[in-house]
């Protein structure tokens, strides 16, 4: 089925959309557990929002078919992917030394469907990307985003890597893809993963300085082939919607203008939003909506994700208006009665005013990192070439419309998901893997030795194909950072 879609004109472009939005009735019953602040819920949420504001009837509505084994392991260590899929709860007790090994347990808990949850949200992202590169201008996963990841290990929240795995999805068609994250934290497992490669560009704007997970410092810009090809924007606390996009648009225009890429994906992490449980900036939600539409207005095919976000009635009101955006439909401010109405009293209302807190900062500082990523981008060559060859296949994802499954299935307010999770305080927790920054850093500096001595982008293309399942495209392989000490355990230890 491939009817509906179409959006309405918006801003000066003025030119019609198809997008297609995915979503799993399921995946809103996925519970990281008690006290954890990452609620699947919310995608709930944001669906109910959009089917009450009538925008579903404007796109394409798809449930994800799960990736599979092999969909995750384009990317992914095998040994990884096997142990997200056996363990379990009641097991987790007798693999310890695996949980340790793969960075599950505190910030990433073992939960019951815990591989169901990871292969339904990254089916949704690869599933975007082969629908952007079959015609579609603008594909959804809200349940997506989840930047952290690691070829062989969990972080932050995230499990499977479902950013790499969708742009290695588009790189089957176009030579370049650009991938944005407007999350508070930094795209650090996206950027380390195509840190080496010209043919992937990414750009990062986050809170930078004692804040998880650590990375993303100005001065980051790339390696080897990948040197400037990587862009990262370090912010303080308290940027509003004026300092933000005084950045944001002068840098991604450029970006546009020189890279040109063939597809974009914007991460719309809305934990940068005001009033963040666990993040410190004073975006609105139209500050950060803006960021959707300024990456419209370039009419290049856009998968939009979603990410980070832990106020959830303000995740929900955030990623239901930037659907409108993507749409060209300007939603009312006043909110329809849903099922989930009583999260947003008592204005009831889709927008938040933003904070009187301190922006700190300063003009000065501003100056200074728009004029240092101007200057990297001045170093690029214009558009890098790549050389085609025979096309790899695409990944094949059968769909279902997700108008077919049960709608009356709901949340069961019995059920143990915690209403008022978000109003407690947080002991400690700004994402606590912070805490283990200082015990990594040591391997993360030998990782980074690794990393650059042993990605050579002259390398062995077929060793490349093997690893990554890109077929005969010429891409440099994402690099891991201290990959060599957790793939050559023996298979005993799984």
């Amino acid at each position: 089925m491939d009817t509906g879609g179409n959006s309405l004109p918006s801003g000066p472009d003025g030119v019609k959309r198809k997008v297609c939005y995915f979503y799993d009735p399921e995946v809103g019953n996925y519970y990281y557990g008690q006290g954890h602040p990452m609620k699947p819920h919310r995608i709930r949420m944001t669906h109910a929002l959009l089917a009450h504001y009538g925008l579903l009837q404007n796109m394409q509505v798809l449930k994800p078919c799960p990736a599979r084994d092999r969909d995750l392991c384009r990317f992914h260590a095998d040994d990884y992917v096997s142990f997200l899929r056996s363990i379990t709860p009641e097991t987790q007790q007798d693999q310890l030394r695996q949980l340790k090994r793969f960075n599950v347990g505190e910030d990433c808990p073992v939960f019951d469907g815990l591989y169901s949850f990871c292969q339904t949200y990254a089916g949704g992202s690869v599933g975007g990307a082969v629908k952007l590169n079959h015609g579609c201008d603008i594909a959804i996963n809200w349940a997506g985003g989840l930047h952290h990841a690691k070829k062989c290990e969990a972080s932050g929240f995230c499990y499977v890597n479902d950013i790499v795995l969708a742009i290695l999805e588009l790189l089957k068609h176009h030579e370049r893809v650009l991938y944005v994250d407007i999350d508070i934290h930094h795209g650090d497992g996206v950027e380390e993963a195509f840190y080496t490669t010209d043919r992937v560009m990414t750009v990062s704007f986050h809170k930078f300085g004692d804040y998880f997970p650590g990375t993303g410092d100005i001065d980051d810009i790339g390696y080897g082939k990948g040197k400037y090809y990587s862009l990262n924007v370090p912010l303080d606390d308290g940027i509003d919607d004026e300092s933000y996009h005084f950045l944001f648009k002068p840098i991604m225009g450029k970006v546009m203008e020189i890279f040109k890429p063939g597809a974009v994906v914007l991460q719309c992490g809305a934990d940068s939003l005001s009033g963040d449980r666990l993040g410190c900036f004073n975006l609105s939600i139209k500050g950060h909506a803006e960021c959707v539409k300024y990456m419209r207005s370039f009419n290049v095919p856009l998968l939009l994700l979603g990410g980070g976000g832990y106020t959830i009635r303000n995740v929900a009101r955030c990623w239901c208006y930037e659907t409108g955006v993507a749409l060209g439909v300007e939603v009312d401010d006043k909110m329809p009665q849903h099922e989930y109405y009583e999260y947003f009293g008592p204005d009831y209302t889709l927008h938040v005013a933003p904070s009187n807190m301190e922006n700190k900062n300063s003009r000065q500082s501003l100056d200074e990192i728009r004029s240092k990523l101007l200057d990297y981008l001045s170093k690029l060559q214009h558009a890098p070439s790549v050389e085609f060859h025979e096309k790899p296949p695409d990944t094949v994802l059968p769909e279902a419309d997700e108008d077919h499954d049960d709608p009356d299935e709901r949340w069961d307010p019995d059920s143990d998901m915690d209403v008022d999770d978000e109003l407690k305080p947080l002991t400690g927790r700004v994402k606590r893997e912070i805490v283990q920054t200082e015990v990594k850093e040591q391997e993360n500096q030998r990782g980074n030795a690794e990393n650059a001595k042993g990605y050579d982008t002259a390398g062995d293309d077929t060793t490349f194909t093997k690893d990554l399942d890109v077929g005969s495209l010429a891409i440099d392989e994402p690099s891991v950072k201290v990959e060599q000490e957790t793939t050559n355990k023996p298979a005993d230890q799984m």
